[in-house]
C-alpha cells in the first residue's frame, strides 16, 4: 500500500480516513498489549533511559505492535517512534510525510497505576499532524482525527461520536494540568482567566478533555517531546481547539532536538492565546 492512498491526492494534505480507521485499531490493538501486562499482579520492572526517564516492557510491547503494523500498512511511510531507534536530522530533514509515535504516553501513570496513560500516534505531513488516534486502554477512550472530517470520541464498546471543543464556557473557565509536571509558571498563567476548576491529569489526555469539552486551557512551560503532543494535537484542531507555542506562532515538528519548550491549548480564541 503506497503512500500515495494514505495522503488523498485529490485535495492537499487530505487524509484517506477509510485507510486511517486501520491506524485506529493498530492503537487498539497496542494498547491491549499494554493493558495486558497493566493487569499483571506482580509488579512492572522498571528500567530508565539516558535522560532518567521512565521506561517498561509495556513500552517496548506497544512500540513492537505499532511498527510491525505500520510497516505492514503502509511501507512507503517512515516512522519516528520514542521507542524505536535514534533516526539522525540529516536523514529526517527531508521527510514529507512520517508517523510519529508514542507507544505509551504517561509511563509515571502506568507505573503508578492510576489509568492516565494512552497510546498515540499521528500522521505528519509537512510537520503538521493531519491524523491522530489517542487511545486509553485502562480508561477504554478511543479519540481520533482526520484532517477535514473531525475529531471523534469512542467509549467502551459504543460507537464513535463527535465532539466539540466548548469555545465558550457558561460554567467557567477549566483548566487542564499535568499530574506530573505542573509548574508555579503555569499556575501564575491561568489567573487571569478566573479558572473555575483545575483537572489533574496524565498523558496525552489533556489535549483530549479540551477537544471533548471537559476543559478550555492547558498551558505546559516545561520541555517535551514532539510525540508527546502530535496525536493530542491532531485531535484538538479537529475539535475547534488551537495549539500554539509558549512564545507565539504554531508548533514545530521534526527539529533536531525534537522538543518542544512549552505550548498553549486553548478552546478560547484569541483570549487564550
Amino acid at each position: 500500500m503506497g503512500i500515495e492512498e494514505v495522503i488523498d491526492a485529490r485535495e492537499r494534505n487530505s487524509v484517506n480516513k477509510e485507510l486511517f480507521m486501520g491506524v485506529v485499531d493498530l492503537a487498539v490493538r497496542a494498547g491491549a498489549a499494554v493493558q495486558e501486562i497493566y493487569d499483571r499482579s506482580e509488579g512492572v520492572v522498571v528500567e530508565r533511559k539516558a535522560d532518567n526517564s521512565p521506561l517498561t516492557i509495556a513500552d517496548r510491547a506497544s512500540h513492537k505492535v505499532i511498527a510491525e503494523g505500520l510497516a505492514q500498512m503502509h511501507p512507503g511511510i517512515p516512522v519516528l517512534s520514542e521507542e524505536g531507534k535514534a533516526i539522525p536530522y540529516d536523514v529526517r530533514k527531508g521527510w514529507k510525510k512520517y508517523w510519529l509515535v508514542d507507544p505509551l504516553d504517561g509511563t509515571k501513570e502506568f507505573i503508578s497505576r492510576n489509568g492516565e496513560f494512552t497510546v498515540n500516534i499521528a500522521l505528519m505531513d509537512n510537520a503538521e499532524p493531519v491524523a491522530g488516534v489517542v487511545f486509553a486502554p485502562a480508561l477504554n477512550r478511543l479519540y481520533y482525527a482526520v484532517k477535514g472530517d473531525g475529531a471523534y470520541l469512542r467509549e467502551g464498546s459504543g460507537e464513535a461520536a463527535p465532539i466539540r471543543a466548548e469555545t465558550n464556557p457558561s460554567g467557567g473557565v477549566v483548566a487542564a494540568q499535568s499530574r506530573s509536571h505542573a509548574s508555579d509558571e503555569e499556575i501564575a498563567f491561568l489567573k487571569p482567566f478566573g479558572v473555575e476548576r483545575t483537572i489533574q491529569i496524565g498523558s496525552s489526555l489533556k489535549f483530549c478533555m479540551i477537544a471533548e469539552g471537559r476543559a478550555h486551557l492547558y498551558p505546559r512551560f516545561g520541555p517535551m517531546m514532539e510525540w508527546d503532543t502530535a496525536a493530542g494535537h491532531a485531535v484538538v484542531i479537529e475539535a475547534g481547539a488551537t495549539v500554539r507555542a509558549w512564545k507565539g506562532g504554531p508548533l514545530s515538528y521534526n527539529t533536531e532536538s525534537l522538543r518542544h519548550s512549552g505550548l498553549v491549548v486553548s478552546s478560547l480564541g484569541e483570549n487564550g492565546r
